[in-house]
């Protein structure tokens, strides 16, 4: 394949506004693991679940500061997988752009399998495929009219989560200020937090063991180097974005999670249930499991619009640099990666045959999401590891950065640690190691496909 020559008709157009960008970002932030496994998670760590989340969105923001300051300092960057490219050659940009397209293919499939069991709350008598493929169908729909709409669609999901954690601590910090008691005679209080075997009640074996729902609950912040091409004004926009996140990790995750365990003792909390509507029905609102099934499809829905979007642009991207069939760099009319759109798409639809896995759908589930999670800890060491690079490469670029990363380079060896460490902790629990173990399957038909293009350019050649 050959490198397919940019013109105005190849061009993403930027048509994604400040707005989209910060609730881009704030959904992105915000991902399903936050309403789904938390109870999983505070069943865990207990207390220390909370330090767990802080530590988490800590070393994210300084991966999201580098891709800042990268995609900042060539705005010819469609988006951070050419900052790879650039910095670590063609056959880096090929393993991140490839892979992160698989994330999100495993992880829309998850997604979509997640939807059709949520509508099946409402409608169980409808058949499971029938929501998968209506899901599957109206994202593809909406996201080949317009960037603008895909923008739009995100910016009201995450205004929904956001209303839905907003109003989770509202209703809780009352319930404390109350004293509510629960039916089991638990009282809300300030007290809860500590009184239930401290801190770290599971030892430091259950706070490791909090971190694998964790790394998945920050899944996609990462989107907004995604939409980077497509942003207006993206010197302006871009910095914004990322420099809001440390708020927004500590109101969303850490002010929802404390109050979750201000009103209900983390050892009351179930690990099968979403604590938003353990909370909500303590509150005594009847209508708390639909008013969260409600919210949590909107985080899956949001999820799968923004895997589709993503993994477009990424397969887009990979064409222009003959990595990917030339065919897929071709824009729409309405300046849209049409083609790249409907190959995504299609490799979605093979997931629904996991609805009928029968008892294995939520393990399968489980797989799903864990190997997406140790792809995008792939995903986020190589754009540290390019940052790094560029540091070396351009420190004149970095002296004159408009958004340089704070302590970078001390902090890109900090966080590379960090993953380093993450994925040792996803060896020591069972259903996430089996998903460690399966991933380099991944990696070794990538070396593969490298392999033989290889030896062809090396047949032309000769």
């Amino acid at each position: 394949m050959t490198t397919v020559e940019k013109t105005e008709e190849n061009t993403l157009k930027r048509a994604l506004s400040s707005r989209h960008l910060q609730l881009i970002s704030i959904g992105g932030a915000i991902g399903t693991g936050l309403f789904l496994g938390s109870g999983k998670s505070i069943s865990l760590a207990g207390p220390s679940v909370i330090v767990v989340y802080a530590i988490v969105g800590f070393m994210l923001f300084f991966v999201m500061r580098a891709m800042g300051e990268l995609l900042l300092s060539n705005l010819n960057y469609k988006s951070f997988r050419d900052a790879v490219a650039d910095m670590l050659g063609p056959n880096a940009g090929f393993v991140t752009g490839w892979t992160y397209w698989f994330c999100w293919i495993v992880t829309g499939i998850a997604d979509v399998v997640a939807i059709a069991g949520y509508v099946r709350f409402w409608w169980p008598a409808v058949p499971a495929w029938v929501p998968a493929i209506a899901t599957i169908a109206l994202l593809l729909g909406l996201n080949l009219v317009a960037v603008k709409l895909f923008g739009e669609m995100e910016f009201w999901f995450a205004m929904v989560k956001i209303v839905a954690i907003v109003a989770l601590i509202f209703v809780g910090l009352f319930m404390v200020a109350t004293h509510f008691r629960a039916p089991d005679g638990t009282e809300a209080a300030w007290s809860n937090l500590l009184s239930y075997g401290g801190m770290f009640p599971n030892g430091f074996s259950g706070f490791l063991a909090g971190f694998q729902i964790a790394i998945f609950a920050f899944v996609g912040i990462e989107l907004v180097g995604t939409a980077a091409a497509e942003t207006r004004d993206p010197v302006k926009t871009l910095p914004k974005a990322i420099n809001s996140l440390p708020l927004r990790i500590v109101l969303f995750y850490v002010g929802a999670l404390i109050v979750i365990m201000l009103v209900t003792p983390w050892s009351h909390v179930s690990p099968e249930t979403s604590p938003f509507v353990q909370m909500f029905a303590l509150a005594g609102l009847p209508a708390a499991a639909g008013i969260i099934n409600f919210v949590v499809l909107t985080a899956a829905a949001s999820s799968a619009n923004s895997g589709i979007f993503s993994t477009s642009r990424m397969v887009y991207g990979l064409a222009l640099e003959g990595h990917a069939q030339k065919g897929f760099s071709r824009l729409s009319s309405r300046s849209i990666p049409a083609r790249a759109l409907i190959f995504s798409v299609a490799c979605l639809l093979p997931g629904i045959i996991l609805l009928y896995a029968g008892s294995s759908v939520t393990q399968a589930f489980t797989l799903a999401t864990t190997v997406s999670s140790v792809l995008f800890i792939v995903v986020w060491s190589l754009i540290t590891i390019a940052y790094l690079r560029y540091r070396k490469r351009d420190p004149q670029k970095h002296s004159e950065s408009v958004y340089p990363m704070p302590a970078g380079i001390a902090m890109s060896w900090v966080v590379l640690a960090f993953f380093a460490t993450m994925l040792v902790v996803l060896l020591l629990e069972t259903d996430t190691r089996t998903a460690l173990l399966v991933t380099p399957i991944w990696f070794v038909l990538l070396g593969v496909v490298l392999w033989v293009r290889s030896a062809r350019k090396r047949r032309v050649e000769a």
